[in-house]
Order: C-alpha cells, then structure tokens, then sequence
C-alpha cells in the first residue's frame, strides 16, 4: 500500500535529494513543507523535477508554504492530509550566523523541531516514523583518533549546534514521554549537485576553474588542514531509505536505558580540505592555487576536525558503495556542465 511522507523543507539541499530518491525507487505521496528562504529554493526542486514524469510528480507531490516558528494550525493539518511517515530536515545551519544570531537558531531548531513533535502527537495517530536530522557537530571537536558514537555526550561549540542537540532531546523525550516513533540520524559535510555555492566543494570549483586562490582552513601553525568525512548527499538518501526499512530494530544495551533508535549517516573515508582541493582541481583540470589560513582561532565556533563512526549501521548491512573521491569526481564533471549552480557561472 502506497505510504505519504510528510518532508520538511523539502525545497532545501539534501531535502530534495531525498526526494528525488523516493519519487524515483517508491510510489509514495510527497507532501513538502517549507518556508522558502535562502535554503528552500524552489528552482532546485525544479530543476531536479525536471528528469521526472511531470504527470507522476503533479500525481504524487505537493508543496506547503509554512514557518514552523509557528504552530501548524488546523488549516496547515487539513492541507497536508494524513501521513504515515515524518522526515523532519527543515533547520537553520550557518554558523556565523547563529553565533551573531543565536536566538534566531532557538526559534527555527528548537520550537520549529517542538511545534512538529506535538503536530505528530497530535494528529497522527497512525504516524510509523519520526526522522529527526540532526548533526555530529552536536558533538564537538573531534581529537586524532576520536569518532563519535550515536549515544555520546554533547559538547556544542557554537549556538546553531546547541539548538540542534537540543531539538535532538526534545525527540529523544517525546519518544520516551508519548512513545512515538521517532529515529535521530546524525551526519556531516553533505555534499552533491545544486548545494548552495558558498559551500566548500562547489566554491572550490569554482575557484579552482577561474584560477583563483582557494583558502584552506588550518590550525595555528598554517600546516595542518581541518579534516572532515564527506557524504554525497544521494549517499544520505540511500542511507535513510535503508534506515526507514528496517524491521523491529530496537536500540539496546544502553547503560542508561535509552531508547531512541539513533543512527550515525557518514562517509566512509576521512580526508583533510587540502586533499580534498586537490582532488577538485584534478577533476578540473587545473593547478590548485591555494593559501592555508588560521581560520579557527580568528573564528570562534568552527572545529578543525568532525568524525563520526558509521559501524552501526555497517553492522546493519549499509554504508555507502562508491567512494568518496568518484564522488568528487561526479561533482566537478556535473557543476561544470550545470555552471547555473556556481555564484559565478563563468
């Protein structure tokens, strides 16, 4: 029997990547919630609707404008229907802005996770799962050798984490308060097409083919560069539809009794950002032009180094097939030829 998906910010970067996943491999309903600011774009969806039937996406999708700073009120229920399924994605995510804005991040992580939590409580009776994205930089700074385990302490070290660990709490608390069906992911430095050009990977490209210096962040000294575990964002999506059908898991064995099923969403291999342009100018074709810089001491809140530890779900039966630096590879090839996607489109 065909299920609906409730999406939120469903017009955002990896949002609509699952998407695109779930229109292509089910013959699930879609409904998007989304406010439509400078994360919701509706020409992404768009431009990825594009390589659909658009009788079978007109059939099978529909979009909501909606803020979830606000209640979702009767009339907001009554259009989205009934749903079997809640991925909740919608967040605000630049740091610098939440650490000159914290508040802001409060009213959009926490009371935006809060006010979805009790729409679900309350009007869906029937609802099989609750997907909370959050983030491993919940966790803090991560030490050489150190990966983090989905049932580890938090250690926030800017406000945009803080309200996401604690929109994570909130879940954890209705899952063990209304015994709802709720399941946390974490996952880190999502990469992949139509990503937002000021990001990383496609501002690299973009530097690397315009023959512009490429800055790479460092620590103090300027030789050692911030490492991080990259995932294409179809990789998350692979992952989450493999974590929607599982069967019966139940999480176990935890000292403390938790019960949250939580699931750690990364990249198989850890590179440092200077490798990381290296390989982008490769695929470019291009010499790499690049300055390290102390980034972390002259900006407060950003870590030289994210790991998570994927061997839960390894031990499950999934971790992404292709590697890492093919990924890179499909990335440059594709916003070469997709130049729209870049600030400067050459």
């Amino acid at each position: 029997m065909s299920k609906t998906v409730l999406i939120t910010g469903g017009a955002g970067f990896i949002a609509h990547h699952v998407i695109d996943k779930i229109l292509r491999e089910t013959d699930w309903k879609i409904v998007s919630l989304d406010r439509l600011d400078i994360s919701g774009n509706l020409n992404r969806l768009h431009d990825m609707l594009r390589d659909h039937d658009p009788k079978a996406v007109a059939s099978r999708m529909r979009i909501i404008f909606h803020d979830l700073k606000a209640e979702v009120n009767s009339q907001i229920v009554q259009d989205i229907g009934p749903v079997d399924i809640v991925l909740h994605l919608a967040a605000g995510s630049h740091v610098d802005r939440s650490i000159t804005y914290p508040m802001e991040f409060v009213q959009d992580n926490v009371v935006g996770t809060v006010n979805m939590l009790d729409y679900a409580r309350k009007h869906l009776p029937n609802l099989e799962r609750f997907v909370y994205f959050s983030t491993d930089e919940i966790y803090g700074i991560a030490p050489p050798g150190v990966a983090y385990k989905e049932y580890d302490r938090y250690n926030s070290t800017n406000p945009y984490s803080a309200s996401k660990a604690a929109a994570e709490e909130f879940c954890v608390a209705y899952e063990n308060t209304y015994k709802m069906p709720i399941v946390v992911t974490h996952t880190m430095n999502v990469f992949g097409e139509r990503q937002h050009p000021e990001k990383f990977i496609p501002m690299t490209i973009q530097n690397v083919r315009d023959g512009n210096k490429v800055i790479i962040h460092a620590d103090p000294t300027r030789t050692v560069a911030g490492s991080r575990m990259y995932i294409h964002a179809k990789d998350v999506a692979e992952g989450l539809m493999f974590i929607l059908n599982l069967k019966d898991y139940k999480h176990t064995g935890d000292y403390g009794h938790a019960h949250c099923p939580k699931f750690n969403l990364v990249g198989t291999e850890e590179v440092d950002n200077l490798q990381l342009a290296q390989w982008i100018a490769d695929a470019v074709g291009k010499p790499l032009n690049y300055e390290m810089t102390d980034f972390h001491t002259s900006r407060p809140g950003h870590d030289m180094r994210y790991a998570l530890d994927g061997s839960l779900l390894a031990s499950l039966g999934w971790e992404p097939k292709i590697k890492l630096s093919e990924r890179i590879k499909e990335m440059v090839q594709w916003t070469l030829k997709n130049n729209r996607w870049l600030r400067n489109n050459g």
